[in-house]
């Protein structure tokens, strides 16, 4: 049988998912399995697991994977980055763990331009603890901890980490994107390669951002959910690429 879309090398088969039906993580996951087998980089690739939902990748990922302490991702892909400089190191994070707790870890791996790639998850809550107000929760938007929705006047407005990393000199390449439905996930999987790529060439910093549902803490099905982030998340957190300093900083470096 010729198979048009054959099971990633890199991702575990006959695992039972702990996943809510309808979540991002699992197209995540799979996105990042199949990249790692396209660059023919996932026998060096070593991922830093955060807290959260995603507290359990390591069942699926058929790589070495280890776990971190809550918003310490890239504190830890640092110290595996620059103790080995030739493996090839992914930060996976949540919105609640990259953007709350790991904030000054985010902000300073970034500014300091470190050789690692981040995979930054935003559903915009907090997913595994009870749905609680996350940084990038919208304005208006029901939570567990803001019941009558967000409101800039006592929670302050949702955090854009990404437009904040992208005018780093330190980040190579940022993009946001969104899996709200088929194109969606194929601009996911380039942006991913072109984040992976970056770091495969030394050039620094790398996070792709990735609004991602949550039918369960949005009380919502998974169909009306990629709804949800096409007609309301991008409003708040448009997709494309903030940053891109892939060519300057080859030719920079081809000239030192």
């Amino acid at each position: 049988m010729n198979l048009k879309n054959k099971w990633p090398e890199y991702y575990k088969k006959d695992v039972i998912s702990h996943y809510c039906p309808g979540c991002g993580h699992g197209i995540a996951h799979r996105l990042v399995s199949e990249v790692l087998e396209d660059l023919d980089i996932g026998g060096k690739a070593v991922l830093v697991n955060p807290a959260g939902c995603a507290v359990l990748a390591y069942l699926y990922f058929d790589f070495d994977v280890l776990e971190s302490a809550h918003g310490r991702g890239t504190a830890m892909a640092t110290g595996i980055k620059r103790a080995n400089p030739d493996l090839f190191v992914i930060s996976y994070q949540g919105d609640g763990d990259l953007a709350a707790i790991g904030t000054a870890e985010t902000i300073h791996s970034a500014n300091r331009g470190e050789n690692i790639t981040v995979i930054f998850i935003n559903n915009a809550v907090y997913g595994m603890t009870g749905g609680q107000m996350a940084p990038t929760t919208l304005l208006g938007q029901k939570t567990t901890t803001s019941v009558a929705g967000r409101n800039p006047a006592f929670e302050g407005y949702p955090l854009h980490i990404t437009d904040l990393l992208a005018t780093l000199p330190g980040v190579v390449y940022a993009e946001r994107t969104a899996l709200d439905g088929p194109a969606g996930i194929v601009k996911t999987k380039k942006a991913i390669t072109n984040a992976f790529q970056s770091q495969i060439d030394g050039l620094g910093y790398s996070i792709i951002e990735i609004l991602s549902p949550c039918p369960t803490n949005w009380k919502k099905s998974p169909v009306d959910s990629f709804k949800w982030i096409k007609e309301e998340m991008t409003k708040e957190f448009p997709v494309g690429v903030l940053t891109d300093k892939r060519k300057k900083y080859k030719e920079e470096k081809i000239a030192v």
